[in-house]
This record gives C-alpha cells, structure tokens and sequence, in this order.
C-alpha cells in the first residue's frame, strides 16, 4: 500500500525567495540544452540537460549523475528550472525524489520569465560544467551511500495492469450488486478503482483517439498558469473537485513519451496537496511498445465528458 507522502520543502519557489536563499545552500539546475545554458543562465546555476537524467532510470546512476552536477550529499537543496513551462524541470526534479532526495523544489516561473522580469543573468559555462563531464560514471566508490529510491512515486506498467485488473473485478461487482438490487443510483466513473485514479493529462484529441484503458482526462494545460508554471492551490484544487478526484485517492498521472507533461501534472498536485500520487514515468510510449491494450472514442465530442 502506499503511504501519504507530505512534502517537507515547497514544490514552488518564488524568484524573490531564491535570491534571498544562500547560495552555498543550494544547487541551481538548468536542465535546458547545453547551448542554452551558455547563451544564458541565472547566476551561479549548474547545467544537467534533460536529455542525460532520461538515459537511465537505474537509481545509482542518477545518484551519480546528480552527485556530478554538485547535488552530492542530502543536505543540499536542489532547485530546478527550464524555459519550458516547467515541465522539463518537473521531470529532472521527480528523478530527484525517485532516488531518495527530499529538498527539491521547482522555480515557480521559466528562465524566459525570469528575464522579462529584469532579473540579473550570466553567461558562459559559470558553474556549469561540460557536457563530457557530467556522467553516470563515478571514479568514488559509493558502494556504502544509501540510496533508498521511492518507488511509492513510481508507477510501472506492470502496477498500471493491476489497476486495470482491479478496476474490472470491482466494475463486475458493482453490476452484480446493480442487477440484484432495485436500487438505479449505483455508477461507475472512468478512473474508478476502488481510491486508485489513472490520469492522462495528454492533449483532449490525443485521449479521445487512445489511452490506458479506465483512464480518465485532464490536460496538462488544465494546470499551467500563465505567467507561472502553475496555477494557484485553489484553481488546481476547484479543477480536482469538479472532476471528482478525491484527496484520498492515489492518482497516478501519465502522458505521451517520457513523463515530462506529467511531471509536471504530478507537481500541480502536489501543490494541491494531494500526497498520494506516482509517475508513470515511462508513460504511454512504453505501454504502446509492449502492445500493451489501449481504447479511444472516435465519435466523442471534444469535451464530452461522457466519453470518460
């Protein structure tokens, strides 16, 4: 069973907060393409392209990815940012807490923000270091390191099948009790598996065309801000509510390739509160390549909620 998960640091960091925290407290990640990061970072960052977190999901070798780039003890608080809506930094900071480190925090707005805002920027290589020289590949012997991934946030496809499974065995229970009852109030909504919510927060046609069968729809956009890379705790709560998400219940989020959309979606709920939630990191892209099942509606309207 999965146990509630309450963060200790904010999933948000606001500009003027990281100004205001010392540097030798933290490690600022821009996980942008390296070419990015030379054209321009914020003072005192590190450069960690995406690109090399997604090469493996193996525990050690993040941890010595991480290390490489200065997150090297669990004191230090990482603190990552993209230019591209969040949802590139969601995905770095996620791998993060998947091997065990508590303080990380997203930057609340992207780098394109923070310089239209007027804050001071730097270029060059600063702090970051080449691309050659970050790598999964430790001279130091970490063999006595503790690194405890969580798996409580991970969801594999394996444990997405059990779901599914389990959503079946109680859909037949439930019409059994219907059929033998003259009771007509009883109904089942998609993502209904006894507290578990499978969610595709990919584009609404994308869904409509295909998807992991129970789950149900809410596009990552639903949870972006606009000058923020989320909405407020109460509009992302309103939209939870409304599409009948409960607190209690373990939502596991997902999207189309290699869980940055819902990198993203898995941060807006934790905002939100929300503590029992897991990345389907691997996402739908995987699921396809294992011919694993899938089902769609190809007559539905845009945003006929029926469809779900």
């Amino acid at each position: 069973m999965m146990k509630a998960r309450r963060r200790m640091y904010p999933v948000l960091v606001e500009p003027e907060e990281l100004l205001n925290i010392s540097s030798k407290d933290v490690v600022l990640i821009d996980v942008r393409k390296e070419e990015d990061y030379i054209h321009g970072h914020i003072p005192d960052a590190v450069s960690l392209p995406l690109a090399r977190v997604l090469e493996s999901m193996d525990p050690k070798q993040l941890h010595r990815l991480f290390r490489s780039v200065g997150v090297d003890d669990a004191s230090k608080y990482a603190i990552v940012y993209d230019d591209t809506f969040g949802a590139l930094a969601a995905r770095v900071a996620w791998a993060l807490e998947y091997i065990g480190h508590e303080r990380v925090s997203l930057l609340s707005i992207t780098y394109g923000r923070w310089v239209s805002l007027g804050y001071a920027v730097e270029k060059g290589r600063g702090k970051g270091k080449g691309i050659e020289q970050i790598s999964t590949v430790d001279d130091n012997d970490d063999t006595g390191i503790d690194i405890s991934a969580d798996y409580d946030i991970l969801a594999t496809y394996d444990y997405i099948q059990a779901i599914i499974e389990g959503i079946k065995q109680l859909q037949q229970g439930k019409e059994t009790n219907i059929n033998s009852s003259s009771s007509s109030n009883s109904s089942i909504k998609k993502g209904d598996g006894d507290g578990k919510v499978l969610l595709d927060v990919r584009e609404r046609l994308n869904y409509l065309d295909h998807h992991i069968p129970y789950a149900m729809n809410i596009p990552w956009k639903a949870f972006a801000g606009e000058d923020r890379i989320l909405k407020s705790v109460d509009e992302i709560n309103s939209l939870l509510s409304y599409r009948k998400i409960s607190r209690s219940d373990e939502v596991i989020v997902y999207c189309g390739s290699v869980g940055t959309l819902s990198g993203l979606s898995y941060y807006a709920l934790r905002l939100a509160g929300y503590t029992r939630v897991r990345l389907y990191a691997r996402s739908l892209k995987e699921w396809r390549s294992l011919n694993l099942p899938v089902e769609g509606f190809k007559n539905a309207h845009y945003w006929d909620l029926s469809a779900e």
